[in-house]
């Protein structure tokens, strides 16, 4: 299988080229493309909402450790009940909203302290 190559040639006009395996491509990028939100690394320790909706039930506590994979919450939005599990180990360092809240797309849910789960030899 041929591996693709693509490199951005500079052009001062409208248009882009686009050199893909020794071919030129021209294109008009979109200004809905070039308005894009970059991709930002998402912050290891907060837990935040992507899609608005009513907090049904929080399963942790405040200063309560949780590993991998752990119920954090259930987020009702759309007719669906969403839970949202813990992605790494660590203890909750917060908890920002309560059952019945109705929340926005991009709220902080919980903080972690994120702690090494590594034994000692």
């Amino acid at each position: 299988m041929k591996k693709w190559k693509k490199k951005e040639i500079e052009s001062k006009s409208k248009f882009k080229t686009l050199n893909i395996d020794g071919t030129l491509y021209k294109t008009n990028l979109t200004t809905k493309f070039e308005n894009r939100k970059k991709y930002t690394v998402p912050n290891a320790k907060k837990i935040i909402s992507v899609i608005p909706g009513t907090i049904v039930k929080v399963f942790v506590k405040e200063g309560q450790k949780v590993k991998r994979g752990d119920n954090i919450m259930i987020l009702d939005a759309m007719k669906m009940q969403n839970r949202i599990k813990s992605p790494r180990p660590g203890v909750i360092k917060s908890i920002k909203v309560k059952e019945g809240e109705k929340i926005a797309k991009g709220v902080i849910m919980t903080e972690r302290l994120l702690r090494c789960m590594h034994k000692a030899i």
